[in-house]
């Protein structure tokens, strides 16, 4: 049964994750009958945005199966342009009532906007462009802290600046307000574990016009 709620949408993922971590997975694959079904149409009940890193495959993590996630992905789960309209096309056409923003660790994008801000490295030009992107996201990570420290911050930091340029902008706010209230929320995905780290105090809802942090 499709999930009702965003709420109720959460749960189906993290269940997802936990089926995933145990290995237990239920959703590997597809009857012809599924196949045959989704091509009419399709009714995802959550949007993943996340980073293009072949070892972060959103449904496989949250073992879900054929048209249960609308996914966007890319290097360091940027907002970049085309996103929120992708995000509006889910949200307004399709029904999806839960976007998560699923960062990673060990984020290569992430390490190398690190090393352009604390060591001025230099970067080819579109990746440069990338790293333009998330680095206003990490201005207060402090680098007097350990490597590994500044950038397990640094993933989080960058899930919740993306998380904050979805839920303020009108297009957003629209688009969730269309259909019933919607939730964003953030998590980081731990490579060797397979486990989800759910940032759970950072939460958007749009039961007002407004985006409320809670």
């Amino acid at each position: 049964m499709r999930p009702r709620t965003s709420e109720e949408a959460l749960v189906r993922l993290k269940e997802g994750n936990a089926r995933f971590t145990a290995g237990v997975p239920i959703n590997n694959q597809a009857s012809r009958e599924v196949l045959t079904h989704l091509a009419a149409s399709q009714k995802p009940f959550a949007i993943i945005l996340g980073c293009s890193d072949s070892r972060v495959p959103p449904e496989l993590v949250f073992d879900q199966g054929f048209g249960d996630l609308f996914v966007i992905r890319l290097a360091g789960n940027v907002v970049a342009p085309g996103v929120f309209g992708s995000i509006q096309y889910a949200t307004m056409n399709l029904g999806a009532k839960l976007l998560v923003v699923l960062g990673h660790d060990d984020c290569g994008a992430v390490k190398a906007t690190l090393a352009s801000m604390h060591h001025k490295q230099k970067h080819p030009e579109r990746i440069q462009q990338l790293v333009g992107m998330i680095k206003p996201a990490l201005r207060r990570i402090d680098r007097r802290r350990s490597a590994s420290r500044q950038l397990r911050e640094a993933v989080e930091a960058n899930v919740l600046w993306s998380m904050k340029q979805v839920a303020h902008t009108p297009e957003a706010r629209r688009a969730f307000r269309a259909k019933r209230p919607g939730l964003i929320v953030g998590a980081v995905y731990e490579l060797a574990t397979g486990h989800v780290r759910w940032l759970e105090t950072h939460r958007y809802d749009y039961q007002t016009d407004g985006a409320k942090q809670r």
